[in-house]
C-alpha cells in the first residue's frame, strides 16, 4: 500500500491542488453561502410540496404544486435501489454546491488525460481548461447543476470507452458501465444525447481504422464489452428511464393532441421554441475573445469612461447618475452591451481560452493520433448544430429527420461537447511536441498556428469591423422605445445607440489584446522548450498556470464572490401580503392563479401555493395546449373553475397594487355533473370547454362512452362528494348518492400510474373536460380512492436493484483481473 502511494503521489498532489483552487475560487461556499441561482430558485418552487413530504420521511411521486398537478419524475424523485443514487448522495454530502460539480469536472477530465497518456502536469492543465471553460461556470451561476453534473461525466466516460477500445476490456467495460450509469442518473437527457452522438461517431472512426489496420477482431470484441456495459447502465437506471420514457410521451415533447390550429408540431417541440438560445454565427469568435459579442445580456455596470456614459455627463448628469442611466437603458431591446444573436437572453459567452484555441489550431497541424480527426469532426458538427435558427441548414436536417433531436431546445448547449474536444486536442498538441524529435518541422507548424490565431486576434484589434458588426438586430426597436421614453428626443436616443456601438467595439478590442498576450505567452513557452531552454516539467507546469490564469480572470466576470448569498436569503422570495392572506385557508388542496404572472413562467407562486401556473420544461402536453387555447388571449374563467382555482391574485390597473379575489364559482375538489356531452376528438373537446358550465356539464371523448355506461341518471336529491384525505399520491373521497352518478375531479388526468378504488375494489376512470379525471360512482355511500403507484417506477426499482448488483460485481471483478495482470508482470 505504501509503495502504491509513493508511485502515485503526484496524483494525490495534483488532486490536493485542485482542492486548493476550489477553495480559493469558491471560498464563500466553504463559509456556508450558496449561489443565488435563479433557475435553482425556480426548481425549488416546484419542489415545495415534495420537500414538505420529504421532511415527514414520506415519498411522493406526484405534486399538485404546478400546472394543476403532474408527475414528479423530472422535478425530484428518489431511486433508492439505484447504486448511483448513493454515489451521488455521498458526493453531494461531502462537498457543498457547487464544489462537488467542479471537483467532478476536475477529476473526470484528469482521468481522461491520463488515459491519453499525458504527463501528470499536462493532464492537470487539460483538467483546468475543461473545468474552467466559461460555459461550465456560467451554468453554475444560472443554477443548471444537473446539466453540469452530466457534463462532468463526459470525460471519464470517454476515457473508459477508449480503455475498452484499446484492449482493457474488463476495466474499461466496468468503468464505462459505472460512468454511463452516473451520466444517465444526472437526468439531463439532452446532454447525454449530445454525447451519445459524439460517441457513435467515435465508434465509426474506430471501425474505419480497425479495418484499415486489420484489427477488426479486437474492435468487435471491445464493442461486445461496450454493449454489455451499456445494458448494465440501462438496467441500473431502469426505474428512472422507464418512468421518464412513459412520462415523456405525455409532455410537450410528445405527440400533439390537437390537429386543427395547433401551435405545436405533431411530435416534438415547436421549432421556434426548440431554437431558442441558438449560438450566433459570429459569436463563435468568443471561443478566442470572450467579449467579442459584448459578454452577457444581463445588466452590467457601465465603465465610467464609456462613450454612453459621456453622453449623459455632457448633459450635466453626475457620474453616478450617468452610470445608472446607461444601466437602465440596457433593459431596452438592442441597447445592452451584448449584441449577439442569442435569444431571448444569455448569461455570457463560450470562452475556451486563448491559450487553448492556439494549441487547438496547433493540434490540427501536428497531432498524429487518429483521434484528431474525430475531435476536429465533432467540433465542426457541434459548432454548426449550435447555430440552430441562426444558420438552420444542418440543424433543420437533424430537427426533421434525426431521432429524438426535436425533443430538445437551447441547441447552443451542444457546445458542451465542443468544450471537451478543444482542450483534449490542445493538450495532445503539447504532448506531440514533447514526444516528437523533428524540432524543425514542429517550429514551422508552431509559427503557422501563431500566424492563424495571433493574426485573427490582430484583425479583431485593428479592424474588427471586417468580422463583427457590433449592431444587434433589434437595435432599431430599442431606439424607438428609448425615443418614446425620452419624450420624442430621437437625436439623443440615436446618439446613445451609436455610443454603445463604440463601447462594444472598445470592449471587444480590449479582450482581443488580452487574448493576443496569452497566445504570445503560450508561443513563448513552446519556443523556450524547442530551444531547450526549459525542461518538460517546467513546460507542463507553465501551461497549467497560464491556462488557469487566463480562464480564472474571465470566469470571475460571471461567478464572483458577490454571486454567493446567505442560505436563508437565497431559498425563496419574500412572502407577499396577498400570499399571507391566502395561506390562512386550511383547505389542503385549493389552487391559486396569479394573473400578474406568465402562465408558463411563474416561478414565485408555487413557493407558497398549489398553483395553476408554474414553470417546467417537462409540463404535460394537454396542460400546455390548454394554456395556449384558453389563457393566451384571455382568461377562461370556466376553465379556472374546473381546476379549482379558489383564489385569484390580481393587480390594480392604475396602482399595480396586488389583491386577492376569492373565486366564488370554483367547482371545488369534486362534483357530480347533470349532463354529458360526447365529442369526437381533442379538437372538439378543446372547443367545447371554451365556454361551458363545468359544474353541470362534462365534456367527454367518445372513446370513453363505454366507461360511462347507461346507468347515469340525475340525482334529484342532494348527492354529495367530498375530499376527506389529501396526500398527493393518495386522495380519499366520501360519496353519497341515491342513483349512479358521474363525478368529475379537479385533478389532472394521467393514466400511467393512477388507479381508482371504490370500497377497495379497483374501478375504471376516464378523462373529462380535456384534462380532468372523471368516474362513474354507484348509488349509496362509498369510499373512493385515487392512488398513484406507477408500475414503471416500482417495478423499475426492482430491476435497478439487480442492475446495481451486477455493476458492483463487475467493478470488483475488473479490479481483481487488473491486479492479477500486474502480479503476472
Amino acid at each position: 500500500m505504501i509503495s502504491w502511494i509513493k508511485e502515485n503521489k503526484h496524483h494525490f498532489i495534483i488532486f490536493g491542488l485542485f482542492l486548493i483552487v476550489c477553495f480559493l475560487y469558491f471560498t464563500p461556499a466553504f463559509q456556508g453561502k450558496v449561489l443565488g441561482q435563479s433557475d435553482v430558485m425556480g426548481a425549488q418552487s416546484t419542489q415545495t410540496e415534495i420537500n414538505s413530504y420529504k421532511a415527514k420521511d414520506t415519498t411522493i411521486l406526484w405534486t399538485n404544486q404546478i400546472f394543476g398537478g403532474m408527475p414528479a419524475f423530472q422535478i425530484w424523485a428518489p431511486y433508492p435501489n439505484n447504486i448511483t443514487t448513493w454515489v451521488v448522495r455521498v458526493i453531494t454530502t461531502v462537498f457543498p454546491n457547487p464544489l462537488y460539480n467542479v471537483l467532478l469536472l476536475f477529476s473526470g477530465s484528469y482521468f481522461l488525460f491520463n488515459v491519453l497518456k499525458l504527463n501528470a502536469w499536462l493532464a492537470a492543465a487539460g483538467s483546468v481548461a475543461f473545468t474552467f471553460s466559461s460555459y461550465n461556470i456560467i451554468l453554475l451561476v444560472a443554477g443548471h447543476t444537473n446539466q453540469v453534473f452530466a457534463i462532468a461525466f463526459f470525460a471519464p466516460l470517454l476515457a473508459s470507452i477508449l480503455l475498452t477500445l484499446r484492449g482493457k476490456y474488463w476495466l474499461g467495460g466496468a468503468l464505462t458501465a459505472l460512468f454511463l450509469a452516473m451520466e444517465i442518473r444526472a437526468n439531463h437527457v439532452q446532454m447525454t444525447y449530445y454525447f451519445l452522438i459524439a460517441t457513435l461517431i467515435l465508434i465509426c472512426v474506430e471501425l474505419f481504422y480497425a479495418m484499415k489496420n486489420n484489427l477488426t477482431k479486437m474492435f468487435f470484441k471491445s464493442i461486445l464489452y461496450l454493449i454489455a456495459s451499456v445494458l448494465v447502465a440501462l438496467v441500473v437506471n431502469a426505474s428512472l428511464l422507464w418512468s421518464t420514457y412513459e412520462f415523456g410521451k405525455e409532455t410537450i415533447r410528445g405527440q400533439s393532441n390537437l390537429t386543427q390550429e395547433s401551435k405545436e408540431p405533431s411530435n416534438g417541440l415547436d421549432r421556434t421554441y426548440a431554437y431558442q438560445y441558438s449560438q450566433g454565427v459570429t459569436e463563435s469568435f468568443t471561443f478566442l475573445v470572450p467579449n467579442a459579442s459584448g459578454g452577457g445580456s444581463v445588466s452590467q455596470t457601465p465603465d465610467p469612461d464609456s462613450e454612453a456614459v459621456k453622453i449623459f455627463l455632457s448633459k450635466g448628469a453626475t457620474e453616478e447618475q450617468a452610470i445608472n442611466a446607461v444601466q437602465q437603458i440596457s433593459s431596452f431591446p438592442g441597447l445592452s452591451m451584448y449584441w449577439g444573436d442569442k435569444r431571448p437572453s444569455t448569461y455570457g459567452p463560450y470562452y475556451f481560452g486563448a491559450v487553448i484555441c492556439f494549441l487547438f489550431v496547433l493540434g490540427l497541424l501536428i497531432v498524429k493520433d487518429p483521434i484528431k480527426w474525430w475531435l476536429s469532426g465533432i467540433v465542426i458538427l457541434t459548432l454548426l448544430l449550435s447555430f440552430g435558427g441562426n444558420w438552420p441548414y444542418l440543424s433543420d436536417l437533424f430537427f426533421n429527420y434525426f431521432p429524438l433531436y426535436n425533443k430538445f431546445r437551447a441547441v447552443e448547449s451542444i457546445l458542451a461537447v465542443t468544450g471537451l474536444c478543444f482542450p483534449v486536442l490542445a493538450l495532445l498538441a503539447v504532448q506531440e511536441i514533447i514526444e516528437s524529435k523533428d524540432k524543425a518541422w514542429l517550429w514551422k507548424k508552431l509559427k503557422i498556428a501563431l500566424y492563424i490565431t495571433g493574426g485573427l486576434s490582430l484583425i479583431l484589434i485593428i479592424v474588427p469591423e471586417l468580422l463583427l458588426s457590433f449592431i444587434p438586430h433589434d437595435q432599431h426597436t430599442g431606439v424607438t422605445a428609448l425615443t418614446q421614453a425620452m419624450k420624442g428626443d430621437s437625436e439623443t436616443a440615436n446618439s446613445i445607440a451609436n455610443a454603445l456601438i463604440k463601447d462594444r467595439k472598445s470592449l471587444e478590442q480590449s479582450d482581443a489584446i488580452r487574448s493576443l498576450v496569452f497566445i504570445l505567452l503560450a508561443f513563448g513557452v513552446l519556443w523556450a522548450y524547442l530551444k531547450q531552454k526549459i525542461q518538460v516539467t517546467f513546460l507542463s507546469v507553465a501551461f497549467c498556470a497560464i491556462i488557469l490564469i487566463d480562464l480564472w480572470q474571465i470566469d470571475k466576470r460571471y461567478l464572483a464572490n458577490e454571486n454567493f448569498q446567505d442560505k436563508k436569503e437565497s431559498l425563496q422570495p419574500q412572502m407577499r401580503e396577498v400570499d399571507q392572506v391566502i395561506t390562512r385557508d386550511r383547505d389542503p388542496n385549493y389552487r391559486v392563479v396569479d394573473l400578474t404572472q406568465s402562465p408558463k413562467y411563474d416561478l414565485s407562486t408555487p413557493f407558497f401555493h398549489k398553483s395553476i401556473w408554474g414553470y417546467s420544461a417537462a409540463r404535460l402536453k394537454r396542460f400546455d395546449e390548454l394554456i395556449d387555447r384558453q389563457f393566451s388571449s384571455s382568461i377562461n374563467t370556466d376553465v379556472l373553475d374546473m381546476l379549482n382555482a379558489k383564489y385569484l391574485i390580481v393587480a390594480d390597473p392604475k396602482t399595480q397594487v396586488l389583491s386577492v379575489q376569492p373565486n366564488e364559482t370554483t367547482c371545488g375538489h369534486a362534483w357530480f355533473v347533470h349532463d354529458i356531452k360526447y365529442v369526437k376528438n381533442a379538437d372538439e373537446e378543446m372547443n367545447s370547454i371554451t365556454r361551458f358550465s363545468p359544474k353541470s356539464l362534462a365534456i367527454i371523448d367518445e372513446h370513453y362512452r363505454s366507461f360511462v355506461g347507461k346507468h347515469f341518471a340525475e340525482d334529484s336529491t342532494a348527492a354529495t362528494i367530498s375530499l376527506t384525505h389529501y396526500n398527493p399520491d393518495h386522495l380519499i373521497y366520501q360519496t353519497s348518492t341515491k342513483s349512479p352518478q358521474v363525478a368529475v375531479f379537479s385533478e389532472i388526468y394521467y393514466d400511467k400510474g393512477w388507479k381508482l378504488f371504490i370500497d377497495k375494489k379497483e374501478m375504471p376512470f376516464f378523462r373529462a373536460d380535456y384534462l380532468l379525471r372523471a368516474a362513474c360512482v354507484p348509488s349509496g355511500q362509498h369510499t373512493l380512492e385515487f392512488i398513484f403507484r406507477p408500475t414503471s417506477y416500482y417495478v423499475g426499482e426492482y430491476i435497478s436493484l439487480g442492475g446495481s448488483l451486477i455493476l458492483i460485481i463487475a467493478l470488483f471483478a475488473s479490479i481483481a483481473i487488473e491486479r492479477n495482470k500486474l502480479k503476472a508482470v
